[in-house]
């Protein structure tokens, strides 16, 4: 099996949220691990949204500058009422976040119901993280959106991939693989990007579609923007 060696993390949290390092400790570990770009995206609702995006936009642009990653400053949209998503994301967006994932209805916590669909047909919306049980209704509106359905190596979340591979691949869904992590030991290797896709029944080619093709098309857009 062709293992693809550049990894791309879009899903990560430090102590801003529940993670276990500083922003700057946590890009570091990345660049160490031989990452060409990680999103730090920590845990985050109405509440604190500006200051958590001011603070890891500038240990983003340092470690930018200083070390050969990108550095993604963004958010996770975490058990928001499914009605605020939208605006969340779009105030997000305005405050100078590059990326914005919202906490997808995974099995192994009390996400509302509702969620997955109001992520997907957000235009602020980048990538529906975790899932879950996903329909065929918002693959579909991802596909036609552009938005990121996630594949995770994440404990408990990764339940349901195989379900959320399949589904996403049958509307034309764009994926991507992402760590979730919350501490240096959850961040992906090449290897475990690679064995995790095989178990969820992804193919050689949409591997390489996940794990080269669409985080460029991602970063492209990131560039776009910033």
């Amino acid at each position: 099996m062709l293992i693809y060696s550049v990894i791309y993390d879009f899903h990560s949290h430090s102590l801003h949220s529940d993670g276990a390092l500083c922003t700057l400790e946590l890009i570091r570990c990345a660049v160490v691990r031989g990452y060409s770009a990680i999103a730090v995206t920590d845990h985050i609702g109405a509440g604190g949204l500006e200051r958590v995006i001011q603070e890891v936009s500038r240990d983003c642009e340092l470690a930018g500058s200083h070390w050969n990653i990108v550095a993604v400053p963004g958010v996770e949209l975490t058990h928001v009422p499914h009605q605020a998503i939208d605006g969340l994301a779009k105030r997000a967006k305005e405050l100078g976040a590059w990326l914005v994932v919202v906490h997808g209805e995974s099995p192994v916590e009390p996400v509302e119901e509702g969620t997955n669909l109001a992520a997907v047909k957000s235009k602020y919306v980048d990538i529906l993280a975790h899932p879950g049980h996903m329909t065929d209704e918002v693959a579909e509106l991802a596909a036609k959106n552009e938005i990121f359905i996630e594949i995770t190596t994440r404990r408990g979340h990764c339940v349901t991939n195989a379900h959320v591979a399949k589904t996403a691949g049958a509307a034309g869904a764009l994926m991507l693989l992402n760590s979730d992590s919350h501490d240096e030991d959850d961040l992906l290797t090449a290897a475990l990007a690679n064995e995790t896709l095989v178990q969820a029944g992804v193919n050689s080619r949409e591997i390489k579609q996940i794990l080269e093709h669409n985080p460029m098309k991602l970063l492209q857009r990131i560039r776009r923007r910033s």
